[in-house]
């Protein structure tokens, strides 16, 4: 059951009418506050307009301490970015204008999800302490298909429904995730920025844009300059969050060494670095290879993915795994139906599960990233690692 808290009845009523059956509409804060005493499973509140916003945001504080899987949606005449930062500050889930009343729909439908999931995870003890696998997807060099790769790869993890996956687009310039996708998303990874000091799961969970069963996806900002804003040390709490809550997190990243992509590299079970069969394409990959194990990642946790690679431009395979001295984990063959699948809006993998691209990924993941599920390692610390910035300054004048 789901519970509106409303004074006015004409309101209650259209927000008890968006909702459906089975909803019970309460006038006070005091009421609610009694009914959520007598019913421990209680999942979703709305808190209609004319809800003290004070008197809400107190009210949501402190459940996210003591009801951590009660969702709270609050509706407003009006919504601006000051109302959304201090809404997700204060534990708020959901906000929505009032006369959306799909988007109120919605929003209880997610959050009742959310619930659903943190109890479903409490309630086998074989979960406690575990640890979600994280594959970072990355290139040194733009137009290989990292989006591709990475939301595709993401889609087959997910299994229409029967694993949980989150895709992060850490790009946060130039992120492709949510036109790949057609997601519309509601709020992006910069909504985390105001709340990094007090960030928790339910808030980072709040940001997610559900896509199809058993994926959802953190987009990158939309916004000119917001990447800017965002610390290297909010993508290690995010991607820390999301691993408690999701089998997998699959990361996209931009085309350069920056702090956001060292750290995710150093919460990554595994890093696929993908390359295309051509020389620029190998030489940064090659070069790609070299950085790592400066900055002392461990071998065993890289992979190289060759995109296109059945591509006749007279470079053989053979000789390509002898220069880079590691070996070729996953083909992805050439194929005119992967931009007509990014033009529809529909990875491959869910359009198509029998294409020969499809099948590669599919079986790079059951190869390479389901049996990390029960053996994933701890995060890299990076006081493994030298100086930083200094290395990559240097390293940059070659890639």
């Amino acid at each position: 059951m789901s519970v509106i808290v409303e004074a006015d009845p004409t309101r209650a009523e259209t927000l008890r009418s968006a909702m459906g059956p089975g909803v019970l509409v309460l006038t006070t804060l005091d009421d609610l506050r009694r009914h959520l005493d007598a019913h421990p499973g209680e999942d979703a509140v709305v808190l209609g307009p004319s809800v003290d916003q004070d008197a809400a945001f107190f009210l949501s504080d402190g459940m996210r301490i003591n009801r951590p899987s009660l969702g709270v949606v609050l509706v407003r005449r009006r919504i601006d970015t000051p109302l959304l930062v201090d809404a997700l500050r204060n534990g708020i889930r959901e906000v929505v204008e009032e006369r959306n009343l799909a988007g109120v729909n919605d929003a209880v439908r997610r959050v009742r999800d959310v619930a659903a999931a943190m109890r479903q995870r409490s309630s086998h003890g074989e979960d406690e302490g575990r640890r979600g696998v994280v594959v970072t997807v990355f290139s040194a060099k733009g137009g290989c298909g990292k989006t591709t790769l990475a939301s595709n790869l993401a889609a087959s993890l997910a299994d229409n429904g029967r694993r949980e996956v989150c895709l992060v687009d850490l790009d946060l310039n130039f992120g492709d995730v949510a036109i790949v996708l057609q997601l519309f998303p509601a709020h992006t990874l910069a909504d985390a920025v105001p709340l990094l000091e007090t960030l928790d799961l339910p808030a980072v969970m709040a940001l997610l844009t559900p896509h199809s069963p058993g994926l959802s996806a953190l987009v990158a900002p939309v916004e000119p300059g917001s990447a800017e804003t965002v610390p290297a040390s909010l993508v290690t709490t995010i991607l820390q969050l999301l691993r408690e809550q999701f089998a997998y997190v699959v990361v996209d990243t931009p085309p350069a060494f920056t702090d956001h992509v060292l750290a995710a590299f150093d919460q990554s079970d595994l890093i696929a670095l993908l390359a295309t069969l051509d020389i620029p394409a190998l030489k940064n990959l090659k070069l790609t290879l070299e950085t790592l194990d400066l900055l002392n990642y461990p071998r065993e946790r890289l992979r190289v993915v060759l995109n296109r690679a059945d591509s006749k431009v007279g470079l053989a395979l053979s000789e390509v795994e002898k220069t880079l001295r590691v070996p070729i984990a996953l083909h992805i063959p050439s194929s005119r139906a992967v931009p007509a699948s990014i033009n529809r809006g529909v990875p491959i993998q869910l359009d198509d599960p029998g294409h020969p691209v499809s099948i590669a990924i599919r079986e790079f993941g059951e190869d390479h990233v389901i049996p990390l599920t029960r053996t994933s390692g701890e995060p890299i610390p990076s006081t493994m690692r030298a100086d930083r910035r200094g290395l990559l300054r240097r390293r940059s004048r070659t890639l």
